[in-house]
């Protein structure tokens, strides 16, 4: 068969004035090809298309997935600790601590009266291999924040064995942060753990917790203080961890305190508070009157 691309046009008949009503699209040059010809070119321009996308990078990639969302005012990545010390007791209390937390009338009056009246959440399972549990989830409504809550309440077990805190931050940043999917005021990282950093990892947590910062986003600690370092978690944390603009440190007195404590930090977040630490617990505590605030003179075991 006689390729169809042998018999052009003449290369003066391209010159001529183009005649056709305006929006008729490319194809309709090729009107004498024939289809073998225009499957060619449609072909080359899909591949040119994917190209142009490969080129963008991951910044642009990110501003335009951005398209996909209407704005928020928060996007929220919860990281959760899931590493050797983490039984299957201790990670239901921390699936289900965030989910009440979620769907709590308080957080989630608290969503609805910000400027935009929705965030997006992620939550991040961590250990020695960090892994995106939930993906960017929009919460707008009381029906949202349910079902979303629903479904880390149901989340199949992540198991793992180090506390590589500054991997899975490093995993963040490179994988997570770039895809929030809409414009959002603030970007709020929320790490919690029973343990420091025990890895031998190519950065140190603060290095990384400093470059994401540097980014504009915001790192909260919620050290879970049960196990062998409970005495000096806290300050690590305060130390390594937190950081940018009005960050703070809330800590969990063990894990069955942990849903007491995420939910008082996830309405501090939201709101976006612009007080110092101390303000803040009183600030929770009016906002939440039945959940007592953290007793700061109990002892670490």
């Amino acid at each position: 068969m006689i390729d169809p691309l042998i018999h052009r046009k003449p290369l003066t008949s391209l010159q001529e004035p183009c005649d056709e009503p305006p929006g008729r699209g490319l194809f309709s040059r090729f009107r004498g090809y024939g289809n073998q010809a225009r499957a060619k070119v449609s072909a080359l321009l899909a591949v040119l298309f994917l190209a142009v996308i490969a080129c963008l990078g991951p910044m642009r990639a990110a501003v335009m997935a951005q398209a996909a969302f209407a704005p928020v005012d928060t996007a929220l990545v919860i990281a959760v600790d899931v590493s050797n010390s983490v039984d299957e007791r201790r990670y239901r209390l921390q699936m289900s601590g965030i989910a009440a937390a979620l769907e709590d009338p308080a957080v989630v009056g608290t969503i609805l009266n910000g400027a935009q009246g929705a965030i997006l959440v992620s939550l991040v399972a961590w250990s020695d291999r960090p892994q995106i549990a939930v993906n960017w989830t929009r919460i707008a409504s009381q029906e949202d924040a349910t079902a979303v809550a629903s479904r880390i309440r149901h989340l199949e077990r992540i198991t793992g064995e180090f506390t590589c805190l500054a991997d899975m931050l490093r995993y963040l940043n490179d994988k997570v942060l770039p895809t929030v999917p809409a414009a959002a005021l603030r970007k709020v990282v929320d790490v919690s753990g029973d343990g420091a950093d025990n890895c031998n990892s190519q950065v140190a947590t603060p290095d990384i917790r400093d470059q994401i910062v540097g980014y504009g986003t915001i790192i909260n600690g919620l050290p879970i203080l049960e196990g062998s370092e409970a005495a000096t978690l806290e300050s690590w944390y305060e130390k390594n961890v937190k950081g940018g603009p009005g960050s703070f440190v809330m800590a969990a007195d063990g894990f069955e305190d942990f849903g007491r404590a995420i939910r008082q930090k996830f309405i501090v977040e939201i709101s976006a508070l612009d007080t110092p630490p101390a303000r803040r617990l009183a600030a929770t505590a009016k906002l939440s009157p039945e959940t007592p605030g953290r007793d700061s003179s109990r002892s670490k075991n």
